[in-house]
């Protein structure tokens, strides 16, 4: 039987995809733990989940910070909480040149918030998931982890990498316990990609619940058959989903792989 996620730390948590996050997981039972760059942002979002009868909590962090992130641990932990989810909302797009052309102390820094963050998150939270036989981390992936780009390319490496760590995670914690998921919310239209020039001109965007559901459904664990993959809103539906976890999938299923030259024969 599936078992529901109870203490639920979400980055990003503030506005946005976040906050719709916050919303379609809020419920009687359940703990969030909402993390922003200020605890005044995180008012209306908790207000509205602590409505939908969830017991909610607040902290600041900066995410580009290794101790900002550290110090976020220890509160967490010295409020009583040992999360047994971490949904890494939280990320930044950086700038949209080539790579040779970005400066590089903003280039990395996109690397800080997208990569290094979920980490240092895996690494305070996931032991005690894996001693307690139980944990989930989602995370929020993207095309940019499976596609090319000539630009914006401290965003395609970080998702890229955040899908490699969460590969790498689900192949050393899954006997254990642990279950993770990648899950692109397609084009959502946010502070992030508002702007962007490669969105210029687009008149279909994604809604921010289509990939709040998706995320709902994991936290309820009706998709942990689907771990080490990544699914895709407003392309997979959660029915499917849905029905692709109780089947199982195959190691190759939505996962980054190499693929072969293609022989004179093809």
């Amino acid at each position: 039987m599936a078992r529901s996620s109870e203490v639920i730390v979400l980055t990003g948590a503030s506005r946005g995809i976040g906050a719709a996050i916050a919303n379609a997981i809020a419920a009687p039972g359940r703990t969030l733990l909402l993390v922003a760059r200020s605890i005044a942002s995180l008012e209306n979002t908790a207000q509205a989940a602590r409505g939908l009868g969830a017991t909610v909590h607040t902290y600041a962090a900066e995410l580009s910070d290794v101790s900002s992130v550290n110090s976020l641990v220890v509160h967490i932990a010295a409020d009583g909480f040992v999360p047994d989810t971490v949904i890494n909302n939280a990320g930044v797009m950086g700038a949209e040149l080539a790579p040779w052309e970005d400066d590089p102390v903003a280039w990395w820094k996109v690397l800080e918030v997208n990569v290094r963050a979920p980490f240092l998150l895996a690494h305070a939270f996931v032991p005690a998931m894996l001693e307690a036989g139980f944990g989930r981390i989602i995370d929020l992936s993207s095309g940019a982890a499976v596609w090319d780009t000539s630009n914006t390319v401290a965003y395609f490496v970080s998702k890229t990498a955040l899908y490699r760590l969460g590969s790498s995670m689900h192949e050393a914690g899954y006997e254990r316990g642990l279950r993770v998921l990648e899950v692109a919310p397609g084009v959502v239209k946010t502070d992030m990609t508002a702007d962007a020039q490669m969105h210029v001109g687009r008149t279909e965007w994604n809604e921010p619940t289509e990939v709040a559901e998706i995320i709902a459904a994991a936290v309820d664990g009706d998709l942990d058959g689907l771990s080490g993959a990544q699914v895709r809103a407003g392309t997979d539906s959660l029915e499917d989903l849905r029905a692709r976890s109780a089947a199982g999938i195959g190691v190759e299923e939505r996962r980054l792989r190499m693929t072969p030259f293609k022989t004179e024969n093809e």
